[in-house]
């Protein structure tokens, strides 16, 4: 379903390198955690496979088409939501999916099957004829995943999707989650939350200054403890570890 294989990807003018010898193979039916503090490389990660930024070396495919090769068949075959719910906000909720639906191909029975059930399922149905701009974070969060699930993806990309979200469409949005990958399609999450990613996720990978530290699954009895441990581990900054020495010398870690 994704393929990445030693991605390396520089900014302009940085002395080293976001995103460095990443590999990732997701299969179908599974939701792929990516964790990582702020700043461990995951949006960078996200862009580069959108297409959204190019990189340095290495290969991307979505379900086989390489996204520098092949941009057009990578991204029909691809859902994004990114971490700021970017929408157009002069536009109503259900022109902003529909000029989406025109973009990915979607004919007009489905576009409007699809459009109704996830109205329903995220309770917009009283704003979807209102500009977005007079929406709540949490309703251009929702439309904007109403959009990138208006095409029926085999990938969805989710790039931190429950910032400042109340729990109840926390909640919604990963019901999606899960009855997408159901239907055999694949979800890649990125978060930096620990306990939300062990609850959802059957893989995971951690992620810090770019290089890729484990990969776990979560079905295997025990891993989850495993997680937590192997995430505290990998993203303990030299002042904590100075810190939790020093409180066992002065018997304060007890």
């Amino acid at each position: 379903m994704l393929e990445i294989e030693h991605l390396y990807k520089k900014y302009r003018n940085s002395e080293r390198f976001s995103v460095e010898d990443l590999n990732l193979v997701l299969q179908p039916g599974e939701i792929f955690g990516f964790l990582g503090q702020n700043g461990a490389g995951k949006s960078t990660t996200i862009k580069c496979l959108t297409g959204i930024y190019p990189f340095n070396s290495g290969t991307i495919k979505i379900c086989g088409h390489d996204i520098q090769k092949d941009p057009i068949n990578a991204k029909l075959n691809m859902g994004y939501v990114p971490d700021n719910h970017s929408v157009y906000e002069k536009l109503t909720g259900r022109e902003y999916v529909n000029f989406l639906a025109d973009v990915y191909r979607v004919n007009k029975r489905d576009r409007n099957e699809r459009f109704d059930k996830y109205v329903h399922q995220f309770k917009l149905a009283h704003a979807v004829d209102s500009q977005i701009k007079s929406y709540s974070h949490g309703m251009k969060q929702k439309i904007s995943i109403i959009g990138a699930l208006i095409h029926n993806p085999k990938l969805w990309v989710l790039d931190e999707p429950m910032m400042g979200l109340d729990h109840q469409s926390m909640i919604e949005i990963l019901k999606r989650m899960h009855d997408h990958c159901l239907d055999g399609n694949t979800v890649f999450f990125s978060s930096h939350n620990l306990d939300l990613v062990s609850k959802v996720c059957d893989r995971v990978t951690i992620i810090k200054d770019g290089v890729q530290q484990a990969t776990i699954d979560l079905h295997v009895k025990g891993n989850k403890e495993t997680l937590e441990n192997t995430f505290v581990k990998i993203t303990a900054t030299e002042q904590d570890m100075i810190n939790a020495t020093t409180d066992d010398i002065f018997g304060m870690g007890r």
